[in-house]
């Protein structure tokens, strides 16, 4: 196999080195006029035919011969049949993974809560699970079990009553660990359809596809617009962009693991972004050498160069502190601090998806079995979001309780305000409430 590595070389103390950061990190989730019109009109498509839709553009699309919804439909049982189809260390595995998950995010969960103020007036907020969520899982030979546990787990410790999941079987391929991945995270009914044809189908409702109240999971750009186009009609988890991983070193690191943390990401596909930073120009080349030796040992070698030649770089800094400004300026999904006191430098880190800490925590273990969620902000929207996890399944309503002094009190307020904005609805409802020696004050 013939590789060859182009790795961009950065140096922070360059003129124009954020003019060139900037154009290494800039890449738009933007569908062309064609996708947007195709996921338009399979949407129109579901809403008004329902599942006669659905099995159409299964056929279509997927290469399934169904010749009915009840075709595209996985009983309860039928998940538990695929626990006996994987091997038992796959079954182990998946089972620790789950297990690690629950645990961790159980400590997410959020309790109602109320306080009394001495009037009697009561506030507080009421914490409550969604009805439904949906899941999108890709199938095929694309088919992450991993990612079945992360949407579904934190969405039944948050207490959604019902998890649906929608997976396409192409050409009819099924893939059992995915299917076993949704037994054990306790995945309540799937639909084996993908596509903007699945996301309208759990937006809208079909006659066997219940509405749900919000849709998580990863997809390719027809799903990715699909889920813009219903964002309102349905809460989304997010428009995910390419994986990234962002690796900050000191220098000290056996620059074989580097580079295969870089490839982590990078063998995702081609638009994924690895990057490395540090001070030691150095450790760099060395670096950049076991980039060149280990490439041709990859099974996605391919995809891996076009990565790392096209996104990827090796950025020098001046020092350790100047990789951290670096760092909360990409904002990464995944940022390792591969580094000897990992604690020491955590406050300085601002802006990142998640943080693994030392020399011995490669991103991979986030991704499979570590505990916190994997589904992660990615370009640059680290800056203001967060990892999926057992909040975005709950909704939180405040509570108000007026005692009648509380409700005289709070009236006064109220009048004021809403005299100043012109709402005299607003300001005579408040006074009504004002207890009569009050008003004669």
């Amino acid at each position: 196999m013939t590789v060859s590595t182009a790795i961009a070389r950065l140096n922070a103390a360059d003129p124009d080195f954020a003019r060139h950061l900037d154009h290494l990190l800039s890449w738009e989730s933007v569908s062309d006029d064609a996708v947007n019109q195709r996921v338009l009109d399979i949407i129109k498509g579901v809403r008004e035919r329902g599942d006669a839709a659905l099995v159409e553009f299964t056929q279509r699309f997927d290469g399934v011969s169904a010749n009915s919804i009840d075709d595209l439909i996985l009983g309860r049982e039928r998940l538990e049949l695929a626990l006996t189809r994987i091997t038992p260390v796959q079954r182990e595995a998946l089972e620790k993974a789950a297990n690690r998950v629950r645990m961790y995010h159980e400590r997410q969960k959020q309790d109602s809560w109320q306080y009394t103020e001495a009037d009697g007036t009561v506030l507080g907020q009421k914490v409550t699970p969604l009805d439904r969520a949906g899941l999108y899982v890709p199938g095929g030979k694309a088919s992450y079990p991993s990612s079945v546990l992360m949407n579904a787990i934190p969405a039944k410790v948050a207490g959604v009553a019902e998890v649906v999941m929608v997976v396409p079987t192409p050409r009819g391929e099924v893939n059992e660990l995915v299917l076993a991945a949704a037994c054990i995270a306790g995945v309540d009914r799937v639909f084996t359809v993908g596509g903007a044809q699945a996301v309208a189908a759990l937006a809208y409702g079909t006659e066997s596809v219940p509405q749900v109240d919000k849709i998580v999971g990863p997809g390719n750009i027809y799903v990715a617009t699909a889920k813009r186009h219903v964002f309102g009609q349905v809460g989304i988890d997010m428009i995910a962009g390419p994986s990234e991983i962002l690796v900050v070193c000191d220098g000290q690191t056996d620059p074989d693991w580097i580079a295969m943390d870089l490839f982590s990401q990078a063998e995702h596909d081609e638009d994924a972004q690895a990057i490395l930073v540090s001070p030691d120009a150095a450790f760099l080349d060395r670096v950049a050498a076991s980039i060149s030796k280990l490439l041709p040992t990859m099974e996605r070698a391919d995809i891996i160069e076009k990565s790392i030649n096209g996104r990827g770089a090796l950025i020098q800094v001046r020092d350790m502190q100047q990789a951290m400004d670096v760092a909360n300026r990409i904002a990464p999904e995944h940022l390792e601090l591969s580094v000897a006191d990992p604690q020491a430098w955590l406050p300085h880190i601002r802006h990142a998806g998640a943080i693994f800490m030392g020399r011995h925590t490669s991103e991979a273990l986030g991704d499979y079995c570590a505990g916190p969620n994997h589904v992660l902000p990615t370009s640059g929207t680290a800056r203001f979001s967060s990892p999926l996890g057992v909040y975005d399944f709950q909704k939180r309503s405040s509570i108000i309780f007026c005692s009648e002094q509380g409700a005289s009190e709070l009236g006064h307020t109220a009048s004021v305000l809403a005299r100043g904005e012109s709402l005299t609805a607003h300001a005579r409802s408040a006074e009504y409430r004002i207890l009569t020696q009050e008003k004669g004050n």
